[in-house]
This record gives structure tokens, sequence and C-alpha cells, in this order.
């Protein structure tokens, strides 16, 4: 096994490209060139080709009946994303790995640390969540305050100072409008001193209002995460207190804020094939792409209602991970929840899919996650680098490159680069 490790590090540096050196590929009329294919080629059962391939030097739009991978398209219809979903597994990461080199450095990825800042207590009835007050007693999750300022800014030092680059923040809310003003301007006060860290900050605390929504961009956020779960047909068998469209209207406010969106799901709800077409295709046809998607592997929680369903597979989720990349290329794909069932050569082949962030630390809200140490070993093992903070997102609104800074961030608390690359924030690299 050594042998092998060694013969893993030495051929991943030796075809990574350096993070100082990475340019996305383009070709003569400096157009990002896409690896071109004809529909059938995504099918799982051969079919006759009787479509004409576009050309990678072509600026003309290809139609409906050819995919051009690489292109950023908000048409796809279900019928592509099926095709996608449905390609051979070994053919699939190929053509979402070549896509992930066009956009982003295949080296570098994000390490994110997730806290639960509102723990138990959440009046939605999410069946999969230990945090619904529904089953707090059978899961045995007693509802906690609010944490203080303090106690969330220490552990956001700690999360830095490990080498976290995004830090993001939970609250088992149905939203910030159940709870009092002093609540909410407390984790106004978060997002704001936390942002002083010169971290990304990131929060998940329910449907938002517009209002609201401006609030956490006047105070600094980077990006909102608000997970979509599954498919709008699937939706009603995961919850039954809210509506798809309220998922969907809390993203239009995040939007329109000028907050970046994280908006993803979780694989392993009871949900077949066409639910996870279904999620995919749904992110891949807002307005705008999602600055990230993350891609959860549900992490069953005893006493909850879905206690009994059967884990995705590690391959289940290389596929998730490579149709998301595919169908949205320049968007973060964040492997999130549920690695801590997955080996490194599982996560590896997730990585040459197209994952470009994870989250450590021990535990992710409620449930357990890989330990920093392993996940340290598995950067070495496979040649990857941390991402730093404030690294531009293609698709990210403008609170991701950290030139907006809000005027409730004291510009003395924010850390500079100081390489000379201009005034833009950016944190170092730990």
């Amino acid at each position: 096994m050594a042998a092998l490790g060694s013969l893993t590090r030495r051929a991943l540096q030796a075809t990574a490209v350096q993070p100082t050196s990475w340019r996305p590929p383009v070709n003569a009329l400096g157009q990002y060139c896409g690896v071109t294919t004809s529909a059938s080629s995504f099918q799982a059962q051969p079919q006759p080709d009787t479509l004409e391939s576009a050309s990678c030097d072509s600026d003309e739009r290809p139609s409906h009946g050819n995919v051009e991978l690489g292109v950023i398209r908000n048409d796809w219809s279900r019928e592509e994303v099926a095709a996608v979903y449905n390609t051979p597994l070994l053919d699939l990461v190929y053509k979402a790995a070549s896509i992930h080199r066009m956009y982003n450095d295949p080296q570098m990825v994000q390490r994110c640390t997730l806290l639960s800042i509102k723990t138990g207590g959440c009046p939605e009835t999410c069946n999969y969540c230990a945090q619904s007050s529904s089953w707090s007693k059978d899961v045995g999750l007693k509802a906690e305050k609010l944490m203080d300022l303090d106690s969330v800014y220490e552990a956001a030092l700690r999360a830095k100072e490990a080498g976290s680059t995004r830090f993001c923040m939970g609250a088992a809310w149905r939203g910030p409008t159940q709870v009092g003003k002093r609540q909410w301007e407390r984790v106004l006060d978060m997002v704001g001193k936390i942002r002083g860290l010169n971290m990304e900050v990131c929060t998940t605390l329910g449907m938002l209002t517009p209002e609201q929504a401006a609030q956490l961009r006047t105070a600094g956020l980077t990006a909102y995460n608000h997970n979509l779960d599954t498919s709008p047909e699937y939706y009603p068998k995961v919850t039954s207190s809210r509506k798809y469209q309220d998922r969907l209207d809390t993203l239009q406010s995040v939007r329109e804020a000028g907050i970046s969106v994280c908006a993803g799901g979780i694989i392993g709800l009871g949900e077949g094939p066409k639910d996870r077409v279904g999620l995919i295709h749904q992110l891949a046809t807002l307005p705008e792409h999602p600055e990230s998607v993350p891609i959860n592997a549900l992490v069953a929680v005893a006493g909850t209602p879905m206690q009994g369903n059967k884990p995705p597979s590690a391959t289940d989720i290389v596929r998730c991970v490579a149709t998301a990349r595919v169908t949205m290329p320049r968007s973060v794909v964040r492997l999130s929840a549920g690695r801590l069932n997955f080996s490194l050569t599982d996560q590896a082949l997730c990585f040459m899919a197209g994952a470009n962030s994870i989250f450590d630390g021990d535990k992710l809200l409620t449930t357990k996650n890989n330990e920093r140490n392993a996940d340290l070993e598995m950067f070495e093992e496979l040649g990857l680098k941390s991402r730093p903070a404030f690294v531009p997102y293609p698709a990210g609104a403008s609170s991701s490159d950290g030139s907006a800074v809000s005027a409730t961030v004291p510009t003395q608390c924010l850390v500079h680069n100081q390489t000379g690359s201009g005034t833009s924030v950016a944190a170092v690299q730990q």
C-alpha cells in the first residue's frame, strides 16, 4: 500500500498544474474550449449518432440535440440531465474531470467548517433531521439557546488556525422571522466579526425575506446555504411543513441581495435516480448557477423517520458530483455530509469528478464527520492544496470575491493581501 500511495502522489504531482500557473484552456477566439460530444455518447446503451457535433472553434450555440461540454447554460432539459447522469460511470467521470480543469485548479480544494449556533427545537418536519422538535424525544436531542457572540468567534478562530477558509453557521430555525430582534442582531454581529477575520462567511438560517437577506449582505455575508434537498416531485416525502417554492423564493431573495447562493441536496432520502436528476436539473436551470453546490450523503440518525434509510453508495455520490460538474461547470461542488463512510479512494474519485470543497472538523451540526488529521493526510496523499479565502468564484456574486466589504466590518480588522496583487482581501493559506 505504501508503494501504491507513493505512486499516487508522484502521478498526481507530475500531471497536476501548480495553482500559481493554472489557466483554463482557451481556443483561438479566446473562449473556453469545451469537449464536444453528441447526445448519443451520453446514453448508457449505444445509440446511432446521427447528430453533428459542434466544433470547439465554433461560436455558435449548440442545439438541444447536442451536448457541448463546458458551455455555461441554464436551459438544460430533464432529458439532457438524465442522459448525463446515466452515462457509464468511468466515461462520465472522464467528461466531468475534463470540464473541471477548464474552470478550476484540480489540486485546489477548499476546507470549510460548519458550526451549529442554535441546536434543536426546530418547528420544521424534515424527516431526515435530528433537530426537529417533532421527534426530539425519540432522538434524545434537547433544544439549546443561540450561542453567544464570543463563543462563536472563538470557534471561528480555531477553524482559521486549523486551515479552514470558510466558516459556516447553522441555526435550527424555520427562519429569522420566528426569533426576536436581539437574537437576529446577534447573528448579524457574528457575520460581521467573523468576516473581519478575513474568512468567507456562510449561514444557513432557514427561509429569508428580502429584507433579512439585505441585512445579511450589509453585515458582510459571503454566501447563504439553502438546500433544495431533492426533486420537486419527491419533496413532499421529505417534509410537510413547507413547500418547494418556499425554498426557491428564499434563493431568489438571496440572489437579489447580492449574496452568493449555496444550494444542493441530500442523496439517500429514499429518492430514485429520477429524483436525483430532478434535483440537479432544478439547480442547473436556476436564473444563475449557484456559487456552491453541496452534495450530501444522508447520515441516518436514530429516532428520525428516515433512520432506516439505506445509505447511498460511493458511486452514487460520484455520479451526482460528476453530473453537477457537467451541468454547472463553474460552481464549487462541495463534498459535504457523509464522507465518514467513504474511503480515501472513494473521495479521490469524487475530486477527480469535480468536487473541490470539503467540510472538515469532527462534527457537522449534530453528526460525526472526518477528523482534521485524517483530511490532512488525505490532502498529502492525493497532492491536494487548501484553497485560500476569496479566490475568485466564477459563479459567485460580488459577496464572494472579497472586494465588496460591508460598512459594518471595520477595515482595520481585515488582513489584506501583502503580495502586491492589488487591494483585494485574501486569506493567508494555512
